[in-house]
């Protein structure tokens, strides 16, 4: 599987396109002020620049829709603060030879102490929804890690390459 020529993945982190004509937009109204984007054999899209072009660079080292993605997501957590490696990851990778679309649910489990004794304990009925006692463990690295070793083409250190060049600045 790790020869997939193209695969379709759509990220649960911004990710804007903009079309000819938009929903929602005044009469009459049918552009915005981006321009149109095409993409003859791959496209690199996110909701900061520095994150596509890492995406892009992994296309041009030859590397899969997966690698890319997984390049991007890996940049936007590197250096964006509403975007974390100690967040949650959710993708939609669509299979070409399978002809199956794909969910891969990177959540954070609960630590193994947070049990209904612990927060009971603590005078609690409920596990609070904010907090350090609400916290799980970090979803994103192994959902990155999962989507690469089952779909990808490239290795971990080349892909978390231009996430490891911005963190150094």
């Amino acid at each position: 599987m790790k020869k997939i020529k193209s695969l379709l993945v759509l990220m649960a982190f911004p990710l804007f396109t903009f079309g000819q004509s938009l929903p929602g937009l005044a009469p009459g109204q049918n552009s915005t002020q981006k321009p149109v984007l095409h993409g003859k054999n791959w496209m690199a899209i996110t909701g900061k620049p520095l994150a596509a072009t890492a995406g892009a660079t992994i296309f041009q080292k030859g590397g899969n829709a997966i690698d890319a993605a997984c390049a991007m997501l890996a940049a936007s957590a590197t250096m964006w603060d509403v975007l974390s490696w100690g967040g949650e990851t959710q993708a939609l990778i669509y299979h070409p030879e399978l002809k199956k679309v794909i969910a891969i649910n990177a959540l954070g489990y609960a630590p193994s102490g947070a049990t209904v004794d612990f927060y009971k304990s603590q005078g609690m009925e409920y596990p609070p929804a904010y907090g350090p006692l609400a916290a799980t463990t970090p979803g994103t690295p192994g959902g990155l890690m999962t989507m690469l070793a089952e779909y990808g083409t490239m290795s971990l250190e080349e892909v978390l390459a231009p996430a490891m060049q911005l963190a150094k600045g």
